[in-house]
């Protein structure tokens, strides 16, 4: 009897030792809609890091914003209400600054410029997180971002005398748009449909991918043919559950979210490419730009740009960002 005892209480100890990542849900909310790309991808995610750690760790998507507004999220990531979440740049800007680089219009060119700088300035930003309490596990993409408006506009000007969406919360953001002669409206991004059908805004900057998925194309149908940035994104963890989950079934967690970064990176700009022609066959108009009007859009993002630094974006990120570009232009010879 005493030794079933002696055997009872080690097992009791034994279990009060064991990680607490033997039954770890990891709750991740997002804005991404129910049912596209993204979500899918996070549920395919989700699938095999139960598969992979044999259950203890799983992953609970909270989709289209049900949670809040990525700011919302960030707050209750931080009190433990969430774990996880797939966020924007706008998002990853409310726990480091360094992630308005990606804000930045048309500092951009192609996909191939943004994974040169993302390959450059990942370990940095990755440290950033951490030491503000939060792992990346992966990238994101969304697509690249143009203006969707209610009337056609094909210069800055016409730009300029919209009703402007402004992303809520972010002041300083908020005051160069006006600062640069813009008319913008903070909102939550939840509130874009409700802007629009209300009239509070009559443009709004997305992704053609995400206005065909949320159908925000049919109040706004007309899109200015110049593209602003890429939508990045990053699938970020708390470092207090990450901490929780042991060394093996992190690098499974971590093999299985960069899986999903790969299927991403291909996927993504191949439906944004096909749904501008979607929305065209349902009344989407492309305004083209060209010319003295495409050069005042460039010129006014180079001003609007310059407005960032320092103010917006950190200094030594932006260089870094712009020593990377720059040298990826120089190998493939890009612009200029």
């Amino acid at each position: 009897m005493k030794r079933a005892w002696m055997a009872m209480l080690v097992a009791c100890a034994i279990a009060v030792a064991t990680p607490a990542s033997a039954q770890q849900v990891i709750k991740l909310a997002t804005l991404v809609p129910e049912g596209s790309v993204w979500d899918r991808m996070l549920r395919n995610t989700g699938n095999e890091w139960s598969q992979s750690t044999g259950g203890r760790v799983t992953l609970r998507v909270y989709p289209g914003g049900v949670a809040g507004d990525e700011p919302d999220v960030v707050r209750k990531m931080r009190i433990g209400q969430l774990q996880a979440g797939a966020l924007t740049t706008v998002g990853l800007a409310e726990i480091d600054p360094a992630f308005q680089m990606f804000n930045a219009p048309m500092f951009f060119d192609s996909y191939g410029e943004l994974a040169a700088v993302l390959d450059e300035m990942a370990p940095m930003l990755k440290k950033r997180l951490e030491a503000k309490g939060f792992v990346l596990l992966s990238w994101g993409h969304g697509g690249w971002v143009y203006f969707f408006t209610k009337k056609p506009v094909q210069t800055v000007a016409e730009l300029k005398a919209t009703k402007l969406f402004a992303w809520a919360g972010d002041d300083r953001m908020v005051q160069l748009w006006k600062a640069n002669g813009f008319h913008p409206v903070a909102l939550a991004a939840t509130d874009i449909m409700t802007g629009l059908q209300t009239g509070m805004i009559e443009t709004f900057p997305t992704t053609p991918l995400l206005a065909l998925t949320l159908q925000w194309y049919r109040i706004t149908p007309n899109m200015v043919g110049v593209g602003m940035a890429p939508l990045v994104g990053g699938f970020v963890v708390t470092k207090v559950a990450w901490d929780k989950i042991s060394p093996a079934d992190r690098a499974a967690i971590q093999a299985a979210a960069q899986k999903g970064e790969r299927h991403l990176a291909v996927e993504v700009p191949r439906q944004d490419t096909t749904a501008v022609a979607e929305m065209e066959k349902r009344g989407l108009k492309v305004v083209r730009v060209g010319g003295a009007a495409r050069t005042e859009w460039r010129s006014t993002a180079a001003t609007f740009a310059a407005g960032m630094r320092g103010s917006v974006i950190p200094v030594d990120v932006l260089e870094t960002a712009t020593k990377a570009r720059d040298a990826y232009r120089k190998r493939v010879g890009g612009a200029p």
